[in-house]
């Protein structure tokens, strides 16, 4: 599961590394000048990060992330494709025109279109990365018909026989018409939810039947005695053909085949430097799972992979995260490059080696309790490079693997992207968010001296224990919750993160040099989810992205839940609002209360006890505050959303043989995308 760049709201308004440890102030020196951000379109601003260490690792660890990064591009047209069947069309189509045409290239009309290609680079299409809500160009169908007439039709992915004015026809719907694919993922659940997302995953059938198909095949797997653990329907699309539901599998030889056997060529080579024998071997039994699509061997390579700790290079890469389905089944194609940062790597090892200690204190039921916490590892990491779903907007902490009986049996690998927390903490430096929304001069103080720490020591938690805590009653799964899967478990694994940033373990442990590092993730956390999260919805939505469901849902509730006795307490100052927390001991209390609520929830795989906290809690949004959370942050010109620039590694030969790889900055978001469509599609335009 990933810990989201959305929760970024609460790093961007640390601003100051009084908190930070001594290497990341030696690294501060080296990196002064280096430009954070480029550029800023939308609602979206486009950072760069850097890599440091990566000079000092040796020529066989360099030349190992240079072929996992290849990689990881390799299949980047999947998750366009997975994300709407003709996001590929509308991409190529749009690059065509960028690279193509001749006329007026400085009018207001050009840059509207420029800024809606570079929004569906971005989202890796036509629907909004985060809300999953269509956008629009701002020109108009006739401007852009025009752009379709000024360039050469060669250039542009007609069907055979197609004229100009027949592709107008065809595409300037998908584009433009509001009707036509309105929504990426519904999760509203008085639809079916299948027929109101334009996600490609299913084609021809309904939720009623894509769950009948699912239900059918784990009762089949039962009575012949298979494996009924299989994240069934994971890597494969659901479709009726002829009246019969099929699925089409993604491997070699199936569904997305030519990205798979390029991205196979690049693990292929990655193993022949694999830095140990279960480095290679996780590489190979990868290789395997992409050549048969058998979801048994991705469970193989699962298990593999989460025991290999003596790696220093590490990289995720296949079909995992479920946020992009209604159904929470498909997996979208993502992919992440990175290595250890040994020194920073010290505070979570402190965290693994004590997770029984946090699991037996938890405040949930101890019979949903794991009596032995096995493989916890966690880590903090430099990410090399992005990929897929995670790039250019990225989560900032994962765990993985995301199967239960994975976790319970063998563990699970966290992280923390340090390099990734940092780019953002430098971008927010003296933005003015902080001062703006909190309520007093105490709260911003103690923000800018603890709030870095308290978001880097929150992700650890909630994904190096959150994610793993807890265990399931026989015969349940994720899929028991459905649409609420993903936002349950996120706030499951915030909930364990938000407890425990108070206990007082953390300051005997020494990861904390006081409660007040916990207060101030507090303090973060109930004015994000309370009130700024909001600058990411349009007026008169609701919530819709499952970890802002989450935020919403955990700071709503223990809102009411401490209203009698004021332990948050929402005052007006200066005509403004603001959200004051009175008692942190009681607030905590109220975190673990809930807590225990969402993990028997899970536990139990109860779906309506899911539904009935989701919509009281998680979705509506006060449109009086909206309106004025909006109108102040308008001042401020932030964008709400971020997305990076990856890092370019080039081979460096002396005759004929490689002798070291070197790694650049790149600064234009425009080349580099258009680098990546020319050098990683492998996927036809069309469907």
């Amino acid at each position: 599961m990933k810990h989201p760049v959305f929760l970024i709201l609460t790093i961007m308004i640390a601003v100051s590394l009084i908190s930070s440890s001594p290497d990341k102030r030696q690294n501060d020196a080296k990196i002064q000048g280096f430009r954070w951000q480029t550029e800023q379109f939308a609602d979206t601003k486009i950072l760069r990060y850097k890599v440091p260490g990566f000079e000092t690792l040796s020529l066989q660890q360099k030349e190992l992330i240079y072929y996992l990064s290849q990689a990881a591009l390799s299949g980047r047209d999947i998750t366009y494709d997975q994300n709407y069947k003709y996001n590929l069309l509308v991409r190529k189509t749009l690059e065509a025109i960028y690279l193509d045409y001749k006329g007026d290239r400085e009018s207001e009309n050009f840059k509207k279109f420029v800024v809606y290609l570079k929004r569906v680079w971005f989202s890796n299409g036509i629907h909004h990365h985060s809300s999953t809500d269509k956008f629009f160009p701002e020109c108009n169908k006739e401007y852009f018909a025009s752009l379709l007439n000024g360039v050469n039709s060669r250039n542009l992915p007609l069907q055979k026989g197609q004229t100009v004015e027949e592709f107008i026809t065809e595409i300037t719907p998908i584009i433009f018409d509001p009707k036509v694919a309105p929504k990426r993922v519904n999760l509203n659940p008085e639809n079916d939810l299948i027929a109101s997302s334009s996600c490609n995953f299913y084609e021809g059938v309904t939720q009623k039947e894509a769950e009948d198909f699912y239900s059918k095949m784990k009762k089949e797997a039962v009575k012949s005695h298979q494996d009924t653990l299989i994240s069934y329907g994971l890597n494969s699309k659901l479709v009726k053909e002829n009246g019969l539901i099929t699925e089409k599998t993604w491997k070699t030889g199936g569904m997305y085949s030519p990205a798979i056997q390029k991205i196979i060529y690049w693990l292929q080579k990655a193993a022949t430097v694999a830095e140990n024998p279960r480095q290679k071997a996780g590489l190979e039994k990868l290789i395997e799972y992409y050549q048969t699509g058998i979801l048994k061997t991705w469970d193989e390579y699962n298990i593999i992979w989460v025991k290999d700790l003596d790696s220093m290079i590490d990289y995720t890469n296949g079909f995992i995260e479920v946020y992009g389905d209604p159904l929470a089944k498909k997996g979208t194609w993502e992919s992440m490059v990175n290595f250890k940062n040994t020194e920073a790597t010290k505070r979570t090892d402190i965290l693994s080696k004590n997770a029984q200690y946090f699991e037996d204190h938890s405040p949930v039921d101890p019979k949903f309790r794991k009596k032995e916490v096995k493989g916890v590892s966690a880590k903090v990491i430099t990410v090399a490079l992005l990929g897929g779903d995670s790039d250019p907007s990225t989560p900032i902490g994962i765990n993985l693997p995301n199967a239960q009986w994975i976790r319970k049996d063998y563990g699970s690998k966290s992280v923390t992207m340090d390099n990734i927390t940092y780019a953002y903490d430098q971008v927010s430096l003296g933005n003015g968010f902080i001062e703006e929304f909190a309520y007093s001069k105490e709260e911003i103080e103690n923000v800018k001296k603890y709030g870095y720490l308290a978001g880097n020591l929150t992700t650890d938690l909630h994904e190096c224990l959150g994610h793993g805590s807890g265990q399931m009653n026989p015969g349940v799964s994720s899929e028991s919750l459905k649409n609420y899967h993903s936002t349950i478990e996120e706030a499951r694994a915030d909930l364990f993160a938000l407890y425990y940033i108070m206990d007082l373990n953390m300051v005997r442990l020494g990861l904390v040099p006081s409660s007040d590092v916990g207060k101030a993730e507090y303090q973060n956390y109930i004015r994000n989810g309370l009130m700024t999260q909001l600058v990411r919805i349009h007026p008169g939505k609701d919530v819709e992205e499952a970890h802002m469901r989450d935020r919403s849902l955990i700071a709503h509730w223990v809102y009411e839940k401490g209203t009698e006795k004021k332990i948050i307490e929402k005052v007006t100052k200066e005509g403004l609002t603001y959200f004051r927390i009175n008692d942190y001991d009681g607030l905590r209390e109220l975190f673990g209360q809930l807590l225990k609520e969402i993990q028997r929830i899970t536990s139990e795989g109860d779906y309506d006890g899911a539904r009935k906290l989701v919509e009281a809690y998680g979705v509506k949004v006060d449109p009086v505050l909206h309106k004025e959370v909006l109108e102040r942050y308008q001042k401020l010109n932030i964008a709400p959303y971020s997305g990076f620039i990856n890092p370019v590694f080039t081979l460096k030969m002396s005759e004929n043989e490689l002798s070291d790889i070197a790694i650049s900055y790149p600064e234009d978001f425009t080349v580099q995308m258009l680098y990546y469509s020319k050098n990683f599609s492998f996927l036809p335009a069309r469907p």
